[in-house]
């Protein structure tokens, strides 16, 4: 989707991807080799800037390319995003809200932190894990040991229990050139801890609301040097918000915008690395953006409704994966509730 973005401006693209099949390959060259690999690397060297998006790329990667090439995001964001206790201390420095969390090395370590949280509580791998993996609630005095057992061996982190009343994401977005600008709002709802649908603007949000998150999103810019497309995903809770986490990169969440806003995050990350000025993030009416997970809709159903779009990402079926997604667009909130109460059965509940 970069790439698609990216040769109406006249870009070419060079990707690098451990698994030969990725849908990438389609439409540029592919290097089908680990991150690390010297040709990998050297290859990179010789482009003009090196992006990712995919926020368990080695730092170590990232920083020998930055002594080469210019790499945008900065491997700093990327090593802070890549471990939950610097994610959330870093949140914590910045006065932005967090759920209470305990770094976890011993189950005597995880008794303890389970005293101060109380229940329920989440367990989670500080590192690599994403869609819900790495990850256990505990409900009870019951689940510590159990959950201990299945995640531990790696650094682990406690996290106290938020009752949100729903998800939120803000995809912040700097300049080479120090240029800022902000998504609306997306309201995220997940199954299985995979992201199922977004809509955008997201239903209920204030201007207060709105400031808030957008003052989140300047300060983590600001602070890790950041160009590029940021994501940063909260819980809102009677009228607080509370930051999860961050991802350094264009973000599922944020899919809608191809068809949804006068510059997709695709193209505006690109233009943010390039130093070129950034597009216009406003939206075009309203947007929901579904997931196709397992199993891809038939498109002549999925198209044979207004102002759906439909991609398909031209991966092998596997349950959980993320095959493709549909945007559905409305020129007002219940026209979009009409059209997705339609929609949804068709895409979720086939096969």
């Amino acid at each position: 989707m970069l790439a698609l973005a990216g040769y109406p401006l006249g870009l070419r693209f060079l990707f690098v991807d451990p698994n030969d099949d990725s849908p990438a390959g389609e439409i540029a060259p592919l290097l089908a080799t680990d991150y690390s690999a010297p040709e990998a690397l050297d290859a990179l060297a010789r482009c003009d800037v090196v992006t990712y998006e995919f926020e368990n790329v080695p730092v170590e990667a990232v920083r020998a390319l930055e002594a080469r090439v210019t790499v945008y995001p900065s491997v700093r964001a990327l090593g802070v995003s890549q471990d939950r206790l610097l994610e959330k201390q870093c949140f914590r420095e910045l006065g932005i809200p967090t759920a209470p969390f305990f770094d976890v090395g011993s189950l005597a370590e995880l008794e303890a932190a389970v005293e101060a949280t109380g229940f329920p509580a989440v367990l989670k791998t500080r590192r690599l894990g994403y869609d819900g993996k790495g990850q256990r609630v505990l409900k009870s005095s019951a689940d510590v040991g159990p959950a201990f057992d299945e995640l531990g061996g790696v650094p682990l982190l406690l996290e106290g229990f938020i009752a949100f009343e729903r998800e939120l994401s803000l995809l912040a977005l700097r300049s080479a050139t120090g240029e800022t600008a902000f998504y609306p709002l997306a309201e995220n709802h997940h199954e299985g801890g995979i992201l199922r649908l977004s809509l955008s603007p997201a239903p209920n949000v204030d201007a207060e609301l709105d400031a808030t998150a957008r003052r989140y999103g300047r300060a983590l810019l600001d602070e890790l040097g950041y160009v590029g497309v940021l994501a940063l995903e909260l819980f809102e809770a009677r009228g607080v918000l509370y930051a999860n986490e961050l991802a350094p990169r264009v973000h599922n969440s944020g899919h809608h915008s191809i068809e949804g806003s006068r510059t997709s995050q695709f193209e505006n990350h690109l233009r943010a690395v390039l130093g070129l000025p950034l597009g216009s993030t406003e939206p075009i009416g309203y947007s929901a953006m579904l997931n196709c997970i397992g199993s891809m809709p038939d498109e002549k159903t999925v198209l044979a409704m207004p102002d759906a779009h439909l991609h398909d990402y031209g991966k092998v079926p596997r349950a959980g994966r993320k095959l493709g997604h549909v945007t559905l667009r409305a020129p007002d909130r219940r026209t979009l509730a009409e059209r997705l109460a339609a929609l949804r059965p068709k895409i979720w509940d086939i096969g």
